[in-house]
């Protein structure tokens, strides 16, 4: 089995004209005919999931982030960008990153956000439809930014906030003043999503979750909306389980691993 037919999958769940203009998604680094010796699943390309695709023997890493998201001027070992691309290169390692394709795509890391907690009735926000073309074949799918969910039934929101810092494992959950109503239902947009803010708000969402929120948008929203920001690496950790269920469902007899390294590079003073 190619690494191309792994692509090929996961880009037919997730294509490359959902990603956004400045996004840099597909291909990073490497070859698509090599023979597939194994997938190795994460959210971001550090020199240390390098290390553990070698010593796991997959000549694959699949990742939520793209290591080369600017252009490189040079491949030396000044940064770590540099380095991982040197390391992958060396021992023929392909890296591939399905980004903000798989943010924008239905049953992406939104959905499975929503999934997390539980939510029903999700449908995407400001869905457009977006045509893909492969060859001479054509199909048209629907693309959004964010979604919003539904509770089965309401939770106070201390309750909703303590439910969303122990599915995610936030250690530290920033959030608004607490809404004096229930909350019901939540708008939701993963890593830096605070642009999605002001839908959540015209779709008279009762909860805004997103990754990374700027510090002015907290002002004016007490009692108008509950706000939850939960980190970009938390909000982002499940994407790895739709990227092994994209490929063991077409791709059965190719090993996947999840790493094991926690690539967040924020630490927290508890």
């Amino acid at each position: 089995m190619k690494i191309k037919q792994i692509i090929d999958a996961l880009e037919r769940f997730a294509p490359l004209p959902l990603q956004e203009s400045y996004d840099n998604a597909g291909l990073q680094v490497g070859l698509t005919e090599t023979e597939a010796s194994g997938a190795l699943l994460c959210l971001d390309v550090t020199e240390e999931v390098v290390r553990e695709a070698i010593d796991m023997d997959c000549n694959l890493i699949v990742a939520h982030h793209p290591l080369l998201f600017r252009g490189l001027k040079k491949v030396g070992d000044d940064t770590q960008v540099e380095r991982v691309v040197r390391m992958a290169i060396k021992n023929d390692i392909a890296i591939y990153a399905a980004h903000t394709n798989l943010d924008n795509a239905e049953d992406g890391v939104n959905y499975k956000i929503a999934e997390k907690l539980g939510l029903v009735d999700v449908q995407m926000i400001n869905p457009r439809r977006v045509t893909v073309r492969n060859g001479l074949h054509e199909r048209t799918v629907m693309a959004g930014s964010g979604v919003m969910g539904y509770f089965p039934a309401p939770l106070d929101s201390l309750i909703f906030l303590e439910k969303v810092k122990n599915v995610f494992g936030v250690e530290c959950l920033m959030h608004n003043e607490l809404l004096s109503r229930p909350v019901v239902s939540v708008a939701l947009c993963g890593g830096a999503g605070d642009f999605v803010m002001d839908d959540a708000i015209r779709m008279e969402a009762d909860a805004f979750l997103t990754g990374e929120m700027h510090y002015h948008q907290y002002f004016g929203m007490e009692q108008k909306i509950q706000i939850g920001v939960l980190g970009h690496y938390q909000s982002e950790k499940f994407t790895v389980e739709i990227f092994r269920q994209v490929i063991e469902d077409k791709l059965p007899m190719m090993p996947v691993f999840v790493t094991s390294v926690n690539t967040n590079p924020i630490k927290y003073l508890l």
